[in-house]
Order: structure tokens, then sequence, then C-alpha cells
């Protein structure tokens, strides 16, 4: 395997002057370790995947350098508009070293939502005309960066290194969290559980949320009918919304993430404009990207009361332990939406957290049969 100091020090000798990027749980070591070591200015978590692209054709136009954008392969949708519409040879020709952690990779076992996205993964990128390697424990990195690079100042075009499973070694992240919290989020979503209405419709974020919600539900042996988003990152708000404009008559909980909401943040003034008095919008803020390896969002300096109220939510509140959020339900439910309550929540899971035994279409039809009961 090949450590992560190895891969950056090889990166700068080749003239990446910036790093930029989502996180994922394949280049978690990678990310972490950018994130202790890289000087300031040198690296910026970014919202989403084309956000990263964008911003890295910034930097190359400032100075002629060469950014590294890492992303998972899921986030390659975000990519596809600047990649095609600015950094294409037949617009701008802007040469980016895209890092790509390849889930869903055909032969090794994964989730649901990585599958596809992993058999495509390599087909995509050559129909986008970007060039890919892919880099595996054992892997000759001196060889395949030096192909890669001599590809991007030939072509002055995106290019691509695809990560296998494996390929990097573990690295752990010293950073800490930004503000303090007492609340797990499991704690937080086992409360909202308890507080929640039967007949309330409750769709959760990707990552570990749904994946508690999932096993609270069997722990409390109750049937599961929330809707657990598994993929989709950052669109489980619109999601929501849909499902509020569709069924009035009940009441919609949007368990949401900080990374997930600021991945899309756009979707708040819709949610706003369209003031659907049943929405009640809970976000989950650990000020991480905890399902991927904890690396640092910058919720944890954002107003997030401020944003709510500006986007035309009715209502925002801000809890931090339990007394405080049964006093702000309580208050919740005698008024009207759209609503944010904010959790503040602190990084951490059980080691033994499982994954949903449901499938997603089992999951859509039991959702659906409660939606429609």
């Amino acid at each position: 395997m090949i450590p992560p100091e190895i891969l950056f020090k090889a990166l700068k000798n080749h003239g990446v002057g910036l790093f930029a990027g989502v996180p994922d749980s394949l280049l978690k070591s990678f990310c972490a370790w950018l994130e202790d070591h890289a000087n300031p200015g040198e690296h910026v978590i970014a919202a989403n995947e084309g956000n990263a692209i964008a911003l890295a054709a910034g930097y190359h136009l400032a100075t002629g350098k060469i950014t590294a954008v890492y992303m998972q392969n899921s986030g390659l949708g975000n990519t596809v508009n600047p990649l095609t519409s600015l950094t294409d040879p037949e617009v701008y020709r802007i040469p980016i070293l895209m890092i790509i952690g390849w889930r869903g990779e055909p032969g090794i076992k994964d989730e649901p939502q990585h599958i596809k996205q992993g058999r495509i993964t390599p087909a995509l990128l050559t129909l986008l005309d970007i060039p890919h390697w892919i880099l595996e424990a054992g892997g000759n990195l001196d060889v395949i960066l030096a192909e890669i690079f001599a590809a991007l100042k030939k072509n002055g075009a995106p290019a691509a290194l695809l990560v296998r499973k494996g390929a990097l070694a573990d690295y752990k992240s010293r950073r800490k969290q930004s503000f303090n919290a007492c609340l797990k989020r499991e704690d937080a979503l086992c409360q909202l559980l308890k507080l929640a209405h039967p007949r309330d419709l409750i769709i959760s974020t990707t990552g570990k949320t749904s994946r508690e919600v999932f096993e609270l539900r069997v722990e409390r042996g109750e049937p599961q009918r929330d809707f657990l988003t598994v993929g989709s990152m950052g669109h489980t708000s619109s999601i929501a919304l849909g499902v509020a404009l569709g069924n009035p008559a009940r009441r919609v909980i949007c368990l949401d993430g900080d990374g997930a909401m600021l991945m899309h943040l756009g979707a708040l003034p819709i949610i706003g404009s369209l003031k659907p008095a049943n929405f009640v919008h809970v976000l989950l803020n650990n000020s991480a990207h905890e399902s991927v390896g904890g690396q640092p969002t910058v919720a944890g300096r954002v107003d997030f009361s401020a944003i709510a109220k500006a986007c035309g939510y009715r209502h925002y509140y801000l809890a931090a332990d339990v007394i405080n959020l049964e006093k702000y339900w309580k208050q919740i439910e005698q008024e009207k939406g759209p609503i944010m309550l904010e959790i503040r929540i602190r990084i951490g899971s059980r080691d033994n957290l499982g994954r949903p035994t449901s499938t997603p279409e089992q999951n859509k039809k039991a959702f659906m049969e409660h939606a429609h009961e």
C-alpha cells in the first residue's frame, strides 16, 4: 500500500499547487493527511465535486499550475457540467488531475448505491475524453504519475487517477471537532423517533444517519417505514420537499447532515419560497464528513439561523441536548413550516453499526405504503 504522504510529495514534485475536493472513504487516509499537513491555502474541502473542478480551473487561470481534485466516483455526476463546458479541450482546455476513489468496482462487494456507478466509471471517463490510470496496492506510483503528467502537459486537459480499494495505507487524522457537543447522532435520532408521530413521514440522509435510523427501528421493534437515502448525497431535502408537496396532510421530517446540506445548499431557498407548512428540516451538525472518514466541513462556522431565515424558513431552533430538543419539538408541533431544527452533535458512531438489510426497492415500497395509509 502507498503511504498518503508519499503520494502527496510525489504530486508536489510534479508541480501540483493546490489540493481540493470532497472526501471519500477509499481516499480517507490521503484526505486526512492533507488536512493535517498541507500548508495554509494549499488544501480546500469543497462543498461538492463540481465546485472543486471550477475552483481548480480558477487556480490554473491565476497561476498556470495544476490542482489535484479528489472525489468518490459517485461524485462524478457533479463534475460533468464543468468538465464538458469549462475545462474541456474544445472550450478552455484546462489541465486538472482528478483523483477518484473507485467504489463499486466490478468483482468487489459494495453497497447497492455504488454498483452501477462502479461499473460505468471507466466508461464514463472515456466518454468524457478523460484519460485515466488505475492505482492499486503495489502499483508503481512513479511510473503512473509520470505518464499522467505527460498527458496533462500534452493535452492541456483533465486526466484521472482511479484509486482501487486498499491502494493507500491507513492514516488517522489528528483533527478535533470545531465545537463541543454532548449528544451522539444516534442518541439524537433515538429521541427524534420518540418525539415524531407515527404518521410522520421521515426521509433520512445518506451515510450513517440512515444506517442508524434503520437499526433504531429494529431495536424498537417497529416496522421499517422511513425513506433511507442510501446515495444521492445532498439531495435528501429535495426528496423530502417532493414528499411534502405530494402529501400536504402529513408532516414530513427531513433528517439532513451538515456536509450533505452544504453540498446542495441551493435547495434551501426553494423550500423557503414554496413554504410547505408540513416541512420540518432537521440538521444534524457535527461539522464533519463522518461517514467517509471524519474530515471537517465548514458547518461549525456557519450561521444556519441566518441562512434559514434568509431563505424563507418560518422558524429556526438550535438544540444541543435532550432537554432543549424536547422543548423545541413541542413548539415545532404548534407551528407551520418550513422549520429548521439544528442539532449540534459530536463525531462518533458504534463500531458494530450495520447497514440496512432490506434492499433499496423494498425500502421504497415500505415507505410508499406508509405514505399512502
